[in-house]
């Protein structure tokens, strides 16, 4: 739980029976996906699971895709 909430865009919001709930948000340095790739080398962990994505378009992309 430790190493996880150390690293920048994740945070640990529950723990149960070795069972952690857990958001993950790109960074500038690593987007979520290499994140949830790097948990798999912390030392305990036996399985990480993406349950659900949600993606916000942001800037320009945001705007764009705005009706008139």
């Amino acid at each position: 739980m430790t190493a996880i909430n150390a690293t920048e865009g994740g945070e640990v919001h529950a723990e149960e029976n070795g069972r952690m709930v857990v958001t993950v948000e790109d960074t500038e340095d690593k987007m979520a996906s290499e994140q949830i790739m790097d948990m798999h080398n912390i030392p305990g962990v036996l399985s990480v699971t993406l349950t659900y994505h949600h993606f916000e378009p942001s800037g320009a992309d945001a705007t764009a895709s705005q009706p008139l």
